[in-house]
């Protein structure tokens, strides 16, 4: 397939008995598994040896693709007769393109336990239009300011709990000649997330989404204005070329130092953790800035997507019989361990103490990282519209008001409200 990037391709072997299908059927089975979190190949290579080592006989090739460029992939993979056997799809409206197209399998009567996720979370697996559950939730991601502690200990800085020290925070930042916040705004996915984590609180969080969903509000609402406002404030904090950082050099800059904060998802812990082993990490949620909506600091999150079955796939049975171990809790322990992140499936402890001083944030004072959870069923989908409108809202083409217009013309294309 040209202009696949992929990270690598791991064929992972075990020797442990088992009672598999490919056991019983007495033939070695190779289980393709895709996956856009090349970031994670390692941990992904330790998880599926357990599985592995417990069905003799099967055989997981993961491959990880670029995240930019594995939607595209996917589809052409589950086109033809060169794509995974199981692939980790998106959530919510995200999902729906290869539902629509039949190219995924339905799980509810292949994999087991699927009713003891949050059904919140298990929303995001579902086809819109028939209800049916396509995936197999791996993760919930929260949404909040990560910081460097060890530097802000060495300049006697500490979290902000009120708005007037999160702006004094990163004046002193700056007066110390370090970045306040890395943000690669030239990847225009990343920037909604960095606008619900400065404005959720601002706009009102819950209450707006509903009034939103419901139609009595929509995004051109002085409160959602405002919200963006407070975006377009925080530029002077940011690198100055911010539009022409990458993704993952923002990631650079935040390990490396450079900038003291990092505004961003559960799943750049790993990273963080990788790139500076030695640095010492803090989380905190944004304060609440004059006018704020929300009575208190807000931890947006979202189901972040799930793992499916191939329709195309020659084993259908082994990989459902995969699907019912990520169903696990031994599998949702092992993803929590390696990878620092929030299971889907409930009964895991999380042993990282940051880990779980973020979870214990967000069940304090949850909400929905807004434009992914609800705006992403039609074209253009609303985090595409905000991305592409943060990067004109930097770039000094477009102010606070237009940005919110941008948004709601936008999703006007597809959205009725009540539905």
């Amino acid at each position: 397939m040209a202009g696949i990037v992929a990270a690598g391709a791991l064929a992972l072997t075990g020797c442990a008995p088992s009672s598999s299908s490919s056991e019983e059927s007495g033939e070695d089975v190779t289980l393709t598994v895709w996956s856009w979190r090349t970031e994670d190949i390692e941990q992904y290579n330790r998880i599926f040896d357990v599985y592995e080592e417990a069905h003799p006989g099967v055989t997981i090739e993961f491959e990880a693709f670029l995240n930019t460029e594995y939607n595209q992939l996917l589809t052409t993979g589950l086109s033809g007769s060169d794509g995974p056997d199981v692939a980790m799809v998106r959530s919510y409206g995200g999902l729906q393109g290869w539902v629509s197209a039949g190219q995924l399998v339905a799980l509810e009567d292949k994999v087991e336990g699927l009713d003891a996720i949050e059904p919140a979370v298990l929303a995001g697996a579902k086809g819109h239009e028939d209800g049916k559950i396509y995936a197999v939730p791996f993760a919930t991601q929260t949404l909040q300011m990560f910081y460097n502690k060890t530097l802000f200990d060495e300049l006697g800085l500490e979290e902000p709990t009120t708005w007037d020290e999160f702006i004094a925070l990163n004046e002193k930042l700056l007066a110390e000649g370090v970045t306040p916040m890395a943000l690669g705004a030239k990847d225009s996915w990343v920037l909604p997330i960095f606008a619900d984590i400065i404005g959720a609180g601002r706009y009102g969080a819950t209450d707006f989404e509903a009034a939103v969903l419901s139609g009595e509000k929509n995004f051109t609402d002085a409160d959602y204005v405002a919200s963006l406002q407070l975006v377009a404030d925080m530029q002077k904090y940011l690198s100055p070329d911010v539009v022409g950082v990458g993704y993952t050099d923002s990631q650079i800059q935040f390990t490396s130092g450079l900038a003291a904060q990092y505004p961003g998802g559960t799943f750049e812990l790993t990273t963080f953790k990788t790139q500076a082993p030695d640095m010492e990490l803090g989380v905190y949620q944004v304060p609440l800035p004059p006018q704020a909506k929300a009575d208190q600091p807000v931890t947006p999150a979202y189901a972040d997507g799930g793992f499916a079955i191939n329709s195309a796939s020659k084993h259908q049975e082994e990989a459902a019989e995969l699907l019912n171990w990520i169903a696990s809790k031994e599998f949702a322990q092992l993803f929590a361990d390696e990878l620092s992140m929030f299971s889907a499936i409930p009964g895991v402890e999380y042993k990282d103490e940051l880990l779980q001083e973020m979870w214990d944030l967000y069940t304090a004072s949850p909400a929905s990282y807004l434009l992914l959870v609800n705006f992403r069923y039609g074209e253009p989908q609303g985090t595409a519209v905000l991305g592409e409108g943060v990067q004109q809202l930097f770039l000094g083409e477009l102010d606070a008001a237009g940005l919110a217009q941008k948004l709601q013309t936008g999703v006007d294309q597809w959205f009725v409200p009540g539905e």
